[in-house]
């Protein structure tokens, strides 16, 4: 295992940001950490990358306790926070050199690791650019060099496509996905939940401090699918169409959400047909008719309560 928390916990005075949260990650793995804004995803980050201590609780990465042998763990980990540091009167390639310099890479092979971050976060074009020129985009991308040059075993990336554009996140996704194969263990937490669906194997759901769910992703779809529910478009009726498929035998319930119908049936169903003939005999268009397709942010919403601390 390497990373578990078993009963983590974390207060401040009366605030409780963590409730004892107990977390296991196997190596190679890319879990994603979402949660609504203070739930306590960056306070479990800050934990594991020991820069907070826990309140009680213990926490371990790579087989090492955190508070107890912190040095042990630091050169095995890389840390990007969701800000980027000033570093105005620095090029890009100094601004790497300075911080391969702090984990003692030295000489020729500093220059051999630089380089090869560098081309692998594809910002060799920029080695002489001020890092203070740097798009978001681009300065995420330095952050994640910045943590690559010691070949850390695990990343700890807190919102790393926060303020960026599509182009720039799709960037990002990539790289992520590269360092998967390369086989980095990932903790990220984002809100971009079709984005982690696509880079993660594992999630976890955390709100106001307590850990809803950890496990795959197929694994939260299918608990949090219940029943069949269908959606259904009309173009006008919409009023009409209600009626019509409430009054049906195997409709369970059918809601108005956003110019559609969301129609609930009673158990496991695959054959929708009967709701086409119902409309078409009611001479009411259809637009379009089919299974709701639960996602991660379905998933995500139906666990959740919004509930903030």
């Amino acid at each position: 295992m390497i990373i578990q928390t078993i009963n983590l916990t974390k207060r401040y005075g009366k605030l409780v940001a963590l409730s004892g949260l107990h977390l296991n990650i196997e190596q190679g793995e890319c879990f994603g950490y979402i949660g609504p804004n203070g739930a306590g995803k960056t306070t479990t980050i800050r934990i594991l990358a020991t820069l907070l201590q826990p309140t009680w609780g213990e926490a371990r990465v790579c087989g090492h306790t955190v508070g107890y042998e912190s040095r042990m763990i630091r050169p095995l980990i890389g840390y990007v926070p969701d800000f980027f540091g000033a570093y105005e009167d620095m090029v890009v390639q100094e601004y790497l050199e300075f911080f391969a310099a702090a984990y003692n890479i030295n000489g020729d092979q500093r220059k051999r690791v630089v380089g090869d971050v560098l081309e692998l976060t594809d910002l060799s074009y920029k080695r002489d650019a001020l890092v203070d020129s740097l798009s978001r985009g681009m300065k995420q991308r330095l952050s994640v060099a910045r943590v690559l040059l010691h070949d850390p075993r695990v990343l700890f990336l807190d919102e790393p496509a926060s303020g960026l554009d599509p182009r720039a996140r799709i960037e990002m996704r990539e790289l992520l996905k590269e360092l998967r194969r390369m086989g980095k263990t990932i903790i990220i937490s984002s809100h971009i939940l079709h984005e982690l669906a696509e880079l993660c194997t594992t999630v976890g759901i955390i709100e106001r401090g307590e850990l809803l769910f950890h496990g795959p992703i197929e694994e939260i779809v299918r608990r949090t699918r219940t029943g069949t529910r269908v959606e259904v478009i009309v173009p006008s009726g919409q009023s009409q169409a209600e009626a019509v498929l409430g009054r049906l035998d195997h409709v369970q319930q059918v809601e108005s959400d956003n110019g559609r119908l969301l129609v609930s049936l009673k158990g496991e169903m695959h054959d929708f047909s009967f709701i086409a003939r119902a409309l078409l005999e009611a001479k009411i268009p259809i637009r379009e008719i089919r299974e709701e397709q639960v996602n991660l942010e379905t998933a995500f919403m139906r666990f959740t309560k919004g509930i903030v601390q």
